[in-house]
Formats: C-alpha cells, structure tokens, sequence
C-alpha cells in the first residue's frame, strides 16, 4: 500500500512519472492531498492517474485523512502501508491557508482506534 499526492502549484510533468514509479513498488495505491494550494485536490490526483496503468490498483481520495484511513482498514496484518509526502511537517495548504496538520498525532490517534 501507498498513500501520496503531489503539491499543487508545482511541475505537473512529473505527475503521472510519480504515478508510474508509485505503481511498480506497491501492490495498491490511494492518491490523495498534499498541499494542493491553488489547485483542484482532484485535478492533480487525476494528473497522477494518467500515468498509470490500466491494471493498477488504486483509489482516488482528495481527503488526506480519510485515504489514510482506508489504507489501515483495508491493509492485511503482512501488509506494508506507506504514507508518503508529509513526514514531519505539521501543515497543509489549501488555497493560501496553511492548516495545522499533524500525520504522525493522526497515524498514532488511528492506531489507537483499530486496536481496542
């Protein structure tokens, strides 16, 4: 599993190049928000889509959290899920907003749930 977007308001070129490589290193993909700024959220994970395969597994779902979510339920107890993109920064933008976003407090909060 993978779960990444690509930052909206920089090279669209590399998109679907992302999506590409994205698909040959994991089994299912989620495209979702990261720091889509100016840009449709569902515009650039469609740019990303482009480069994929007709047999490719994958989800497209504009609400970071949420694809975050799927990913964990669907995730089989062997299974590796990847969340890529935001690491250790605590912010996303939208539009000109930067909102306050902790992936690492969300990850572990979700952990939490699943397990009692």
């Amino acid at each position: 599993w993978c779960v990444f977007g690509c930052g909206g308001d920089r090279d669209k070129g590399k998109r679907p190049l992302m999506g590409q490589i994205a698909e040959q290193l994991a089994d299912h993909l989620i495209l979702t928000s990261d720091n889509p700024r100016s840009e449709d959220p569902l515009q650039i994970l469609q740019d990303i889509a482009a480069g994929l395969s007709e047999n490719c597994s994958y989800t497209l779902e504009p609400d970071r959290q949420l694809a975050i979510k799927l990913a964990l339920l669907q995730a089989q107890p062997d299974d590796i899920v990847l969340i890529a993109g935001k690491g250790h920064e605590t912010e996303q933008i939208i539009g000109t907003v930067a909102h306050h976003y902790d992936e690492r407090a969300y990850v572990r909060q979700l952990q939490q749930e699943m397990a009692s």
